[in-house]
């Protein structure tokens, strides 16, 4: 038990991503409710940035960015990982906007963001049809 509490802390980075992602998920999972739901996602996002952000440092090295001459390649931090959070907060920031505009154009539809009545009221149209 002890040994677990001390890694968790000297990985508090990591845990603290993982939570986030475990968070996020069980919003996507357990609201029925659209807006719910995309704040849940956006949380899962933010977890998986977490992640890829503290795994990508490495304490005592420098950004690769070239000053005074090229140096050995154990100098600086890998910069692939923070591109690869740049482009999935770009991304995720469109998922958000256009979930946002369909859940207006459900509501305007069903006057509900519930799933569940959402899903029952499309299928009592498609029967009436």
């Amino acid at each position: 038990m002890k040994e677990t509490v001390l890694a968790l802390l000297a990985n508090y980075e990591e845990a603290a991503a993982i939570m986030l992602f475990v968070i996020g998920l069980s919003m996507l999972l357990f609201h029925g409710n659209l807006i719910k739901k995309l704040i849940g996602m956006n949380i899962m996002d933010t977890g998986s940035f977490l992640f890829l952000a503290s795994m990508g440092y490495i304490e005592g090295r420098k950004a690769p960015i070239l000053v005074d001459g090229f140096r050995s390649v154990e100098d600086y931090v890998n910069p692939v990982p923070a591109g690869l959070v740049l482009t999935g907060i770009v991304v995720s920031v469109s998922v958000t906007a256009v979930m946002l505009s369909l859940s207006i154009r459900l509501y305007r539809r069903y006057h509900t963001l519930n799933v569940d009545e959402v899903y029952l009221l499309s299928r009592h149209q498609l029967e009436d049809r």
